[in-house]
């Protein structure tokens, strides 16, 4: 895999971790959402109004258009297990933003994600 292979399929992954967060920030305040007929259009309404909601989708729609790039350069058994960086990302910015947890054993998944992507890139 060449440098330009690599950085269309981190931009995507990228991407995608930002949208992501976007939505987990675009539904913090409004809480748990259940799911009713009768509450469907004022969560609808509300999830509109929410700015951080337009940017992950947008950043969803950027990161498909990447990611079809990078698909026609790289192999798919590749470039598919590299989206678990984004395991990586969205997990230590979970934990910057929101105060998620990051426990040892997280912390280990973690470690276990990166020895991985690493063995698979230099494959």
């Amino acid at each position: 895999m060449n440098l330009a292979s690599f950085g269309l399929i981190i931009s995507g992954v990228l991407l995608n971790a930002i949208a992501q967060l976007a939505l987990k920030a675009s539904v913090r305040q409004m809480g748990e959402i259940k799911l009713s007929l009768n509450g469907a259009w004022p969560v609808t309404l509300q999830l509109m109004g929410e700015p951080a909601l337009w940017l992950g989708l947008f950043c969803y729609g950027i990161s498909v258009i990447i990611w079809i790039l990078a698909l026609s350069r790289v192999d798919v058994t590749i470039a598919y297990p590299m989206l678990s960086i984004g395991y990586i990302v969205n997990a230590v910015l979970a934990w910057y933003l929101f105060g998620e947890a990051l426990t040892p054993e997280r912390l280990l998944g973690i470690g276990i994600i990166i020895v991985g992507v690493y063995i698979l890139a230099r494959s």
